[in-house]
């Protein structure tokens, strides 16, 4: 008989109830206790959904708080000393101010949060362990103990989850020159006992995640699994092995014979190499595959998928699971709630809930024939056909532009130094720049109103002029701070990515489709289900009227096609490239119409750049190749006096950092206020040719920075960046901070960039 189990479910509830309940914890309106009441809710929530969709065997410890790494680094006890200090003996006052520099105790004082990234090639961010040769591990399993206890009292039949010691080491990071594998013969023992406490719980199955598997990895990192499994062995709790994100590769001959009792490998992204599984594992192990995409929100074919499986069930037998490719995180919990889709689009989409119940027919059309769920079979083929074949995916118009396009890679003609001197005359601006990335704070009026309009409560009027009115206070605001590159606010905008999507074709919207970002920051992707296409301009009228209330330049705020694609989620029927093309095709007559309202400077961010790379070395250049691109399309034919920007945040760059400046954007802003300008080193070593401007303001923390603060931070960049290259900015957009935080950040910021030039050059003048 098949099994059918998952790897990890949403945890943000089905209603967002973690990031209300966290954010009120936050701010002091509700206990720990109520937290935590929150939490065990939502975690029964989850285990129920998953006992009711008739899965063998449900994850315990994929829930989080905020984040599933900053969880391991508690449970194995590695928390950096400045954490520590100064705060109460709370646990959950030290994990928050690891996540954000601070938590409600008011006895404990901010604190530098933890570095935090992409995990792989998602949208999620995770908090990076700190390492170094001064780490020592201490187990602190009660958290986890006590949610096994609590889904074991509910009657699941559980598998804990936890993340692999090898793969925590990797995502860890440690001072120049530490090889965190170093520290492996310290983290061994404490893994040990961990499993030895999970089986004494009395369960059968822990499933260890070893994600890193899906990367190319040195050779002592593939002789280190050897190692630490045989080290594993040891524990009296089966170990299923989970690898996801990709296909194992070169790593698939260092695992096939490691002495674990099951492998789960992602077969949507690696099907071609299960025919190779299958003949390198041994003849006792379980195998589970990933058939269902933990991704994406399409359908799966499951009649399709049913005649390949039948083969490997015939030869596994028992010893076939089938999973989810990956944790659920990555899609939201249910479709069910959703009463606005169009209906034709709706029957070709499967969230969380719905990839629980695919794979339930799967496991019993293979277990008791297909007969026992025909008229599910029936459905999903139905579906399959209307969606591959419907009007409302193919636009022949946005096919012929396409063809039209040919091999142009859509350089700009004037090099960068010419360009920059065209644009000083145009723009006149001081050394040291200030500028800030886009949002300010979205107020609760602010989101009031946009409710009121798309409930049809105010006329477009009136929302007209209500938006109008804050664009004109972030316009004074920033003129009172005097920075020099205004922006808008983006008042209007609910997301960088929806705001747009809204306005194109090819696009559709959820209600409630919230996926976890990091933390209690959700987003609702789009969908693209077609062709994509501008039918009229979208942000023109904003920022025509910004520029109106100012003599200062106006940036124009645009989000990029690489972030478009790689936020939303992304139809499977077409190569990416070509929808990324799509789109900054519908860009490209939105920037040039920007540039013939007035405005001279204009924003293309492009922060999931890094993210979408693949992770094969062998498949960057193909990604980067056709990423850059369309970012180059999307700005193709603006005049030399129009200065491109583009903003990037909480990525690695050396490895693209050839790419970024393909780009050829006239300045580049970074995150790197967290990594204490660490993540400028791969600017620096390029030589990176065009102008930068590094975060010095970490958005992401409630923490105000201070004048010296920030004027240090810059500092650490001018000992290896010229002056003339070097902006100040904050680290990404404002929209979720408040204003009593940003006001005297951006003080701070404009005060020292004044002091930096009065220092290395001349004051501003306006």
């Amino acid at each position: 008989m098949a099994k059918v189990h998952n790897l990890g479910f949403p945890r943000i509830g089905a209603r967002r109830e973690l990031k209300f309940a966290l954010e009120r914890y936050w701010k002091g309106e509700v206990s720990a206790e109520d937290l935590a009441n929150t939490a065990a809710d939502i975690r029964r929530e989850n285990w129920q959904r998953q006992i009711d969709a008739g899965l063998d065997l449900i994850p315990v410890g994929d829930f989080s708080l905020y984040d599933q790494v900053l969880d391991t680094s508690f449970l194995i006890g590695n928390i950096p000393a400045r954490f520590r200090e100064g705060a109460s003996v709370s646990l959950l006052n030290q994990y928050f101010r690891v996540a954000r520099g601070r938590s409600p105790d008011p006895h404990a004082p901010p604190v530098r949060a933890a570095e935090m990234t992409k995990w792989f090639d998602t949208n999620y961010h995770y908090l990076v362990p700190e390492l170094g040769p001064e780490v020592q591990f201490e187990l602190q399993p009660q958290n986890l103990l006590d949610q096994i206890r609590e889904a074991k009292a509910l009657g699941a039949n559980i598998k804990p989850v936890i993340l692999g010691p090898l793969s925590y080491l990797w995502l860890g990071k440690g001072p120049e020159g530490f090889q965190s594998l170093d520290l492996l013969e310290r983290i061994l023992p404490v893994y040990s006992s961990l499993i030895e406490k999970i089986a004494d719980e009395g369960v059968e199955w822990i499933q260890i995640d070893e994600p890193i598997l899906a990367l190319d990895l040195p050779d002592n990192w593939k002789t280190a699994f050897e190692t630490t499994y045989h080290q594993i062995r040891q524990s009296k709790v089966k170990v299923l092995m989970a690898s996801y994100f990709g296909p194992l590769g070169e790593n698939l001959t260092t695992i096939a014979h490691l002495p674990v009792e099951g492998l789960h490998i992602d077969a949507v992204r690696g099907r071609d190499e299960v025919t190779i599984v299958l003949d390198k594992i041994s003849g006792y192990k379980t195998l589970s595959l990933g058939v269902i995409d933990g991704r994406n929100i399409w359908r799966a074919d499951l009649n399709q998928l049913l005649q390949w499986l039948k083969p490997i069930h015939e030869k596994l037998g028992d010893r076939l699971w089938l999973a989810p490719s990956c944790s659920l995180l990555h899609v939201p919990v249910d479709l069910g709630q959703e009463d606005q889709l169009p209906d034709d689009v709706a029957h070709w989409l499967s969230f969380a809930q719905q990839k629980l119940e695919e794979l339930n027919t799967l496991s019993t059309a293979l277990n008791q024939g297909e007969d026992a769920v025909a008229r599910q079979l029936d459905a999903n083929a139905s579906a399959v056909f209307n969606r591959q074949n419907s009007s409302r995916v193919k636009k022949g118009e946005v096919q012929n532009k396409l063809a039209q396009l040919g091999d142009n890679t859509f350089f700009r003609e004037i090099p960068f130094n010419e360009r920059k001197t065209v644009q000083q005359q145009s723009l006149n601006l001081p050394l040291f720049p200030t500028t800030t990335i886009g949002s300010f704070p979205q107020t609760p009026e602010i989101r009031q109103i946009r409710q009121q309009f798309k409930q049809g409560s105010i006329d477009k009027n009136d929302y007209a002029r209500a938006m109008e009115t804050e664009i004109r206070q972030a316009v004074s605001v920033q003129e009172a701070l005097d920075i020099d590159v205004l922006v808008h606010g983006e008042a209007e905008r609910n997301d960088m990515v929806e705001y747009f999507g809204e306005q194109l074709d090819g696009y559709c919207f959820t209600r409630f489709g919230w996926v976890q970002s990091y933390g209690s920051r959700c987003v609702k992707p789009p969908i693209i289900f077609g062709d994509v296409s501008r039918p009229a301009p979208m942000t023109v009228e904003w920022s025509r009227f910004a520029q109106e209330q100012s003599q200062r330049p106006m940036k124009g705020m645009l989000t990029g096609p690489i972030t478009m694609l790689q936020w939303s989620f992304v139809r499977d029927d077409q190569p990416r490239e070509v929808t990324a093309n799509q789109i900054a095709l519908a860009l490209q007559e939105e920037v040039l119409d920007l540039e013939q309202a007035g405005i001279r400077i204009i924003q293309v961010d492009e922060p999931a750049l890094r993210e979408g790379l693949p992770l094969r070395r062998t498949e960057w250049a193909k990604y980067l190749a056709w990423a850059t691109r369309a970012f180059r399309l999307s700005v193709h034919g603006v005049a030399t006096s129009t200065q491109i920007h583009t903003h990037m945040c909480y990525s690695e760059f050396n490895d693209i950092i050839e790419a970024i400046a393909e780009l050829d954007a006239d300045v580049i802003t970074i995150e790197t206020s967290r990594s204490d300008m660490e993540l400028l080193d791969a600017f620096v070593n390029f030589q990176y040719p065009n102008d930068i401007g590094p975060g010095v303001y970490d958005i992401h923390s409630p923490n105000i920075p201070g004048r010296q603060a920030i004027e240090d931070l810059m500092e650490k960049a001018l000992a290896h960046i010229p002056a003339r290259q070097l902006w100040i900015n904050p680290d990404c957009g404002l929209k979720t901070r408040q204003w009593d935080e940003v006001r005297p950040a951006l003080e701070s910021m404009v005060e020292a960039a004044k002091a930096l030039r009065r220092r290395h050059g001349t004051p501003a003048s306006h």
